[in-house]
């Protein structure tokens, strides 16, 4: 058997080195360069040869074997010799303690001779594919991995022993029959920006390569650290999907495994970013330096619901799921809206002064008692029932949250419609957030504390989208989200700009009087600076003063931040940033019009400043709608300007000039994420389904209500064992109410342009880690993490305005346990 180094040819200090197997060599096959998938034909015998290799194999002069034999005929691969010169180059590179040596056989006997075997920090397959090793050289090398050895395949090394379904998990999938052939240049999208292997790559990494198919995606049984994007060459018609991973890792069989289908051309091994790549995955399978191959497998992660049903005819659990909070003690306090259970009555008839009067609860679940607490309840306007849009309502308790204080001053925030306000007559009531105080010892509110901070008038003639969340900044400032207050009933499920139908003078079905209006609190989210006494000032850098003179002045109002959004349920400011993100619910439109404009777009964005997000002139990355206005609603007249919006509504009492529209970074609607369409020489979308191109092909709609959700941080100096990783540290969770092919998904986005409606450059599903399905959490109302790093979920529940025995508040912990190898097995001088 023959072992070389790259000396001779490379000048390298790597040694030659030729010696003798203690072991006859197998019979090799050949001819089996793309053999079956694994499990096409029934595994060999275990072998009856023992091996015992030394645990961890390899010492502190690490040393890399990279295998390269092939069953198939001929002359070596050009790119087996460009790969082993690569390693051999990544070895003698770098810090000093974090090189290696190389060696490099195609004799499969290294494998059945314990003092060689055991003596390789890493064995790399470099090999051309086919059955190359027979049961006893399978045997030793699952040998080595239970010792704790280091596994990296790259490329055609998924084609390797074709039979063993060991071998398949080792290297983590196999290349479908269907898999282009062709070297074509593609986007890789480096998802993982921790892991040795890709933190310092760029997360759009535009490379030529050879992109396998994979028979089944590894996904969620690996650790996936980058994908290829389809949508930037062509895959062939054995695709896998917007996810498709190319490289990925795992802790295997007592040891570690690393994959790349990347490296299928001799100039791969050029490229200074790939052999960084190979270089990360050499370092932590060779015990130099640990990483994290565990955050997205999806068995690591545990669901857990919190609370049970309700006893019959209470609400001693939960309410109506409309909103939650984690305190820095742990506690979860959860709100509901208004509904009661079904068996509950609601009253619709205007005439009884009882109208709609329900109950919005807050809840306390304490995690040391695992007991629930109703702390106290509000009586709101919000318990109608289902049915038509003059009929149901969204109102009642639509927010919380805890002053930053709370530790000291037990102060909660509520937004909410207090029936006692509601004037039947003219059918507006009062929205208003307030300041209650919770007895932090016995998770009591006092309702008679009440200090209210801001009310502004809502119609409630007609539903709908009230919003409701809130968020703090670190400065303490507060945000507010507010819905539009508009039915979407009378345009059609396009634009609601519609100035007919009103009630007593107030219309219920144009938008323009609510969130494109400068001079209303609706459809915006405000954002203000509460002070001590229950009053609260007005911070810099709002879209307005207030005292604007423009059109004669006194036409804005100071406390918006954001306008032109249309039911906004859930924000969230990352406070390491003070960036706001936010998402909200489209109209109900099913499909786009060459008419009137867009289908429905639910909208999720990356606000940085101050800005209008268009509603209802404009959606997704400013496409316009069709005005309308009177004398005929139901006649188009031009298109809105997206870059100069006017507000030339009847209805509006604010500016007419509008600040221009920011274009928003994740839309979608029933036919897909991102739809776009080319334009005319103004700039007008053509709207035909059939030209449309999907930008972000990873979500899409149908029944679609977004439910914006928070940016992970993790805490390094919490002792929990269950929160999440640092691999989620700076990942956006983007969702929806509804669980089929509706985001539930992470993404990251680009600093650079994120601000500016820039799409996300990478996500990934987590719809098996936060599990969707009736007996899951199939209507995801809300999400936080708690201070444990764990993600605390609200279940709405199976019916609307109400709450059932589905209706639930759940944990979401990580089981998986820290990153490998363990501090004590890594090489001297490893970190």
């Amino acid at each position: 058997m023959h072992l070389r180094g790259l000396s001779a040819r490379s000048g390298g200090s790597a040694r030659r080195r030729v010696w003798t197997a203690t072991v006859a060599a197998g019979v090799v096959t050949a001819g089996l360069m793309s053999g079956p998938a694994a499990g096409a034909l029934p595994a060999p015998e275990p072998s009856a040869t023992t091996m015992s290799v030394k645990s961890p194999p390899g010492g502190r002069d690490v040393r890399v074997l990279v295998f390269y034999g092939s069953a198939a005929a001929g002359d070596e691969s050009p790119v087996v010799n460009a790969g082993i010169a690569a390693i051999e180059g990544i070895g003698l590179s770098g810090p000093a303690n974090q090189r290696f040596e190389t060696e490099a056989t195609d004799d499969a006997r290294v494998f059945t001779d314990e003092k060689a075997l055991g003596s390789y920090n890493a064995i790399v397959f470099l090999t051309g594919g086919g059955d190359v090793l027979d049961p006893d050289q399978e045997a030793g090398l699952e040998a080595y991995m239970e010792a704790g050895g280091g596994f990296v395949g790259i490329h055609d090394a998924a084609r390797a022993e074709p039979y063993s379904d060991w071998f398949t998990g080792l290297v983590g999938a196999r290349p479908a029959t269907a898999s282009p052939t062709a070297v074509q240049r593609a986007t890789v999208e480096v998802g993982d920006r921790q892991h040795p292997a890709t933190r310092d790559l760029p997360v759009q990494w535009k490379r030529p390569d050879q992109w396998f198919n994979w028979t089944k995606n590894p996904s969620g049984d690996v650790h996936t650290v980058a994908r290829v994007r389809e949508s930037t060459y062509r895959p062939g018609t054995g695709a896998n999907g917007w996810d498709h991973p190319v490289s990925w890792c795992r802790d295997y069989d007592g040891g570690r495994s690393f994959y790349t289908g990347m490296g299928g051309t001799v100039s791969s091994y050029d490229e200074t970013d790939f052999r960084t790549h190979l270089r990360g995955a050499l370092l932590w399978t060779s015990r130099l330096v640990q990483a994290d191959c565990k955050a997205t497998i999806n068995a690591n992660y545990k669901a857990e619901r919190l609370t049970q049903p309700n006893q019959p005819g209470q609400n001693d659990q939960i309410g109506e799921p409309h909103g939650l909070v984690t305190a820095p003690d742990g506690r979860v306090l959860y709100i509901g809206r208004g509904g009661a259970d079904s068996s509950q009555p609601v009253i619709t008839d205007w005439n009884n002064p009882d109208i709609g009067k329900g109950k919005g609860e807050i809840h306390v679940y304490d995690p040391r008692t695992k007991k629930v607490t109703l702390a106290g309840a509000l009586t709101v306007f919000g318990n109608k029932g289902g049915g038509d849009e003059l009929v149901k309502v969204e109102e009642g308790l639509l927010g919380i949250e805890l002053d930053p204080r709370f530790e000291q001053n037990g102060w909660v925030y509520l937004h909410y419609t207090p029936h006692a306000q509601l004037n039947r007559d003219t059918r507006i009531a009062e929205r208003r957030v307030s300041r209650f105080t919770l007895d932090l010892a016995t998770n009591k509110l006092d309702l008679n504390s009440e200090k209210v901070l801001l009310k502004w008038p809502v119609q409630v003639h007609s539903c709908c989208h009230a919003g409701g969340g809130m968020s703090w900044d670190s400065k303490g400032n507060l945000y507010i989200a507010t819905g539009d207050n508009n039915s979407s009933g009378f345009s059609g499920g396009y634009s609601g700009n519609n100035p007919q139908p009103n009630f007593k003078g107030v219309s219920f079905a144009d938008a323009r009087r609510t969130a494109g209006n400068t001079n209303n609190l609706n459809g915006k989210i405000l954002r203000i600076h509460p002070e001590s006494d229950g009053t609260y000032t007005l911070p810099e850098g709002n879209l307005f003063t207030g005292k604007e003179t423009a059109e004669g002045g006194g036409k804005t109002r100071g406390e918006i931040y954001v306008m032109g959004v249309r039911n906004p349920a859930r924000i969230f400011v990352d406070r390491k940033t003070d960036i706001l993100y936010a998402g909200w619910v489209g109209p109900d439109a099913s499909a786009p019009s060459t008419t009137w404009g867009p289908a429905k777009y639910d909208t999720f964005a990356v606000i940085t400043k101050a800005s209008n997000r268009g509603w209802p002139y404009c959606m997704g990355n400013k496409q316009p709608y069709r005005d309308r206005n009177l004398p005929n609603p139901d006649q188009p007249l031009g298109w809105y300007d997206c870059d100069h919006p006017k507000n030339e509504s009847p209805n509006n009492d604010g500016l007419v000039n509008l600040p221009p529209v920011t274009g928003n970074n994740i839309w979608y609607s029933p036919q897909g994420g991102a739809p776009d369409y080319p334009r005319d020489a103004n700039g007008i979308p053509s709207y035909k389904q059939e030209e449309a191109t999907y930008l972000l092909p990873w979500l899409k709609g149908g029944g679609q209500a977004a439910m914006n959700g928070p940016v992970y941080r993790y805490d390094t100096a919490s002792a929990s064992t269950t929160k999440w990783p640092s691999y989620w540290d700076g990942k956006w969770f983007v969702g929806d109410f509804y669980d089929a092919d509706q985001p539930r998904n992470a993404v990251i986005t680009d600093p650079r342009n994120h601000g500016d409606g820039g799409l996300p450059v990478h996500s990934e599903s987590l719809k098996k880690i936060v599990p969707i399905g009736n007996d899951g959490i199939k209507n995801l109302m809300d999400w936080k993490f708690g201070p444990d790093g764990a993600l605390y979920v609200l279940d709405y529940g199976r019916g609307f305005f109400t709450s059932d025995a589905k209706s639930a508040l759940w944990r979401v912990t990580y089981t998986g346990g820290g990153p490998t190898p363990a501090a004590g097995q890594l090489v001297g001088g490893g970190q």
